[in-house]
Order: structure tokens, then sequence, then C-alpha cells
């Protein structure tokens, strides 16, 4: 059974005062089949001027009054479309000819899992967007723009999921005065059991949000702009290795039985005398690789760097040089999850355990921790190794900065102390002379 159906988008035709009105102009679907016709509204409206008759579609970079693209538009258009032939397709496998209603309630049905459809003919208004549709819309805008990474857009849902927690979901941009923020913030203290420092973090992530929303006209509530809570906090401790350490880790033989830790330390040793993060080192290809530099495009912050070669990640290099490795990269890489839990593993056996006491704050809650050092050891650990141990040794801070790529000394005065306490011990060793 065939059943023939044509399927078109339109503005609907609209006057005021006698004259059509070609402004904000709602957009409607007509599918029509065995002599009758259906009409939805689509729930978006574009300008008469923006709108391509032809193809029945929003024109390229056009945006309407809520900031909607015509990419955004016409994916949805086409997947209205889509939606309503499996429809058509469904009863023709079932040789049945649906009747109107019936074609209506199985596209709603569909539809209605990401997005309500009207589909009384006379609706006036396009539905408007509840809080969680904005929020999934400022994830997708703000992704495509960022080319935000897979670990960012994990990030963001986490983030979505704490709020839903919050008042069970029932939220709006009114939620967000001063009282609603502390709510917030007693919510994810209590209920959730973060720590100060992941609540800042929870609420930078919520007033990037807020902002973006209030740019795009869907909020005016701008409580969060002076919103700043005491969290009472403690300066990150920089975990890295000393001169000591790292020469154990070199020289530690590895036992058979634990012989994929070799490659572990090999790139950590490179990570350590380089100063490159580890997505950099897993995106390292022998391409990248000079008779005396590595030249580097980061993952994280787009920058060019150059990187001059030593002598302890050249002999990193050339042991690799040969080896065939997949997507012709210049080191043997693993997933950043099992790196990290080898170099602990590798960490334990070469027995860098010094006592590292950290201390974090719940509310007013002080919360010290200690570990044997090894528990704490990470990939970036290498990149921290490397900065400490350069600055340590008198290179300028410019220097430093143009290899891994920092832009401001914000981020480098936790080193700066740090090489300073290595400068001061160092000088002490000329009084046991």
């Amino acid at each position: 059974m065939n059943l023939k159906r044509n399927i078109t988008f339109q503005l609907e035709s609209r006057k005021k005062n006698g004259v059509p009105v070609v402004e904000n102009v709602p957009i409607r679907m007509r599918v029509v089949f065995d002599g009758k016709r259906i009409e939805f509204t689509t729930g978006y409206r574009i300008d008469v001027s923006k709108w391509d008759s032809t193809k029945q579609r929003v024109k390229n970079g056009c945006t309407n009054k809520l900031k909607q693209t015509s990419s955004e538009i016409n994916a949805d258009l086409n997947r209205y479309e889509a939606e309503i032939q499996n429809v058509f397709k469904e009863y023709e496998i079932r040789e049945m000819m649906p009747s109107p209603d019936q074609v209506k309630e199985q596209f709603n049905a569909r539809i209605a899992v990401s997005r309500p459809v009207i589909t009384e003919e006379k609706a006036e208004e396009a539905p408007q967007k509840s809080f969680w549709e904005i929020y999934d819309e400022f994830t997708k805008e703000c992704g495509r723009k960022n080319d935000w990474t897979h670990s960012t857009f994990e990030k963001f849902a986490a983030f979505k999921n704490h709020l839903l927690k919050f008042k069970r979901g029932k939220i709006s941009f009114d939620t967000f005065t001063e009282n609603g923020l502390n709510d917030l913030v007693e919510h994810f203290r209590l209920k959730c059991d973060m720590l100060n420092s992941t609540i800042g973090k929870q609420l930078g992530y919520l007033k990037w949000f807020l902002r973006w929303a209030t740019e795009k006209g869907y909020n005016t509530n701008r409580d969060y702009a002076t919103f700043k809570p005491k969290l009472k906090t403690t300066q990150a401790k920089v975990i890295f290795l000393t001169d000591e350490e790292l020469e154990q880790i070199e020289t530690f033989e590895i036992p058979a039985t634990k012989s994929h830790l070799e490659k572990v330390r090999d790139v950590l040793i490179f990570c350590c005398y380089s100063g490159l993060r580890y997505s950099d080192v897993a995106n390292l290809r022998k391409s990248d690789v000079y008779d005396d530099h590595i030249e580097v495009t980061t993952v994280k912050t787009a920058d060019s760097l150059t990187v001059e070669l030593n002598d302890h990640t050249l002999r990193i290099l050339d042991k690799y040089k040969d080896e065939e490795i997949p997507d012709q990269k210049a080191l043997p890489i693993i997933s950043n999850q099992k790196m990290n839990d080898y170099i602990k593993d590798l960490g334990e056996l070469v027995g860098i355990n010094t006592p590292v006491r950290i201390t974090q704050y719940r509310g007013n809650e002080r919360i010290d921790t200690v570990y044997p050092k090894y528990q704490l050891l990470c990939t970036h650990t290498g990149r921290k190794t490397f900065i400490c141990k350069a600055l340590g040794m008198g290179i300028p801070v410019n220097v430093v900065m143009q290899w891994t790529g920092h832009s401001d000394y914000k981020a480098m005065k936790p080193y700066i102390a740090i090489a300073d306490s290595i400068r001061a011990a160092s000088m002490k060793l000329f009084n046991k002379r």
C-alpha cells in the first residue's frame, strides 16, 4: 500500500490592520494525504525576509528574535519531516489508511520526547521554552562555538544532574535570587557533600549559563552577578617530583612482572623534561619531531609551541622512533585514566611515599588528609615537575612560559614560590663546604 502525501513548510499568512505581517511569523508544517490536510505549528518563528520559500527553509546564517539559528531551526524542520514520513511508513506496512487524528497523535508521540509541538490549527504563539530546554540550547551552542572537548560536555552534564536534584528540578531563572543561590550552596554542601572548592567550580558553571541566558534575553534576574559567597579554601598544593625522586624513578629497575610500567615511566619522564600536557603528548606525531625541537599545537588552548629537545627527551623519542605505533604517534600512549593509575603504581613501587598533607574545607569544617605522595601522582605531575625544575635552575619565567604556553604570570605564581624555596635551600649547601 502506497500512501501518497505531500509535506510542505510555509510561513503563516497574517495581516495587521490590513497590512501583511512580515516580522516574527510562525513557521507551519502542512501535510496533505488522501484529500485531507493537517496543519502543524513548528514552534518556530522567522522574518519573511529570512525565509527561502523555494527551499522551504530558513536562509543560511539567519537567526530569529530568540537568537535561534538557521541551522538549529532547519535541523528540527528536517526532523519533523522525517518523523511524519516514518508515521506514514508504519501505516503502509500495516496496509492501513490513518485518520488525521491518528497522524497527529503518532507524530506528537515521536516529537514530544525532545520538543512538544502544538497541533491546534489556530495557535497564536510559539511555545515558550522550559528552563531545561534553554540549558540544553546553551550547552549545544557554546559547545559548538567554543569547540568544547568531551570532558567539558561531561562537566556540564554532571552540573545539570546536580541542578536536577535541587528543588527536585522544579526551578526557573527566578529561582536564583540571592536567597535561592544561598540555598543552592547549602544544597551542594549538605545534599551533594561537596567541598568548598568544588562548590566554587559549580557556581562558575551556573554563572556562565546565566550570563549567556541574560544575553539571549531568556533571563532578567541578575542577582548572580553580585553573588559572592564566602567559601573558605586553601591554595591548591603543587605536587611535583624532586630531583631525587625523579632520579629514583629513572634508575629504578622495573621487575618483569610489571613490564607494562616501563612505557608509562618513559612517557612520564618525557613530560617531566618537556613540560607538555598529557593531551599534547598523546597527540604528538613523529612528523612533529625535528632534530633539535618538537612543534606542537596544544589540544587545550590551540597554541603553537616550539619546545627544544634535551638529552632526556631525545633519549625517550629515540627509543621509540622505529617502533610502529598507531596513527604514527611518537610515543606509546594509553588512556589518561589508565596512565594515572599506573603512575601511582609506579610511584608506590619506587617508594615515593613521603607523607603529604592536603587541607580542604567543607563549609567552615577543616579537613586534613595525609596521603603517601605516590597516591597524588598523575600525568600532570610531569608538567608541574618541569616547571618547578626549570624555575629552580634559574631559567627566566618568560622562557618557561614560552615552552609551556602559559599566557600570564598569575598561573605561574605557585611555581615561582616553590622555585624560590628551592633556590634558598640550594644556597644553604654552601654552608656545608
